[in-house]
């Protein structure tokens, strides 16, 4: 039997096989544990991270609602970029469903001015 984390690298790999991220239009990657969510702008020309976010980041000491904090993941990443001058991304859903906290943090950077 498969076991879960194999198949969602299995997803990523089909995923990653179809987007390209470059120095203009990086790719947004993001990585889902259980206690946290984290994000990267990824530049695979050069194979460079140009920025990243995280949940850890978040000025709230106090333990937030998970889909709450991955929101405020979004407008970060959305306000680094947009001080980098990188208006637009290519969103890469990491394997997982667009569905809970990859929506909510891919909302919130769309609400920070970042376009996919």
């Amino acid at each position: 039997m498969i076991r879960k984390k194999e198949k969602r690298y299995r997803r990523h790999r089909r995923i990653r096989a179809k987007i390209f991220g470059t120095k203009e239009v990086p790719r947004l990657c993001i990585f889902r544990s259980s206690k946290h969510i984290y994000a990267q702008l990824i530049d695979d020309m050069t194979g460079r991270i140009l920025l990243s976010a995280s949940e850890k980041e978040l000025k709230s000491k106090k333990r937030q609602i998970k889909v709450a904090g991955a929101k405020q993941v979004g407008i970060l990443i959305a306000k680094k970029a947009l001080e980098k001058k990188v208006e637009r991304a290519v969103f890469d859903r990491g394997g997982y469903k667009y569905h809970g906290r990859v929506r909510a943090l891919a909302e919130g950077a769309r609400e920070g001015g970042l376009k996919f």
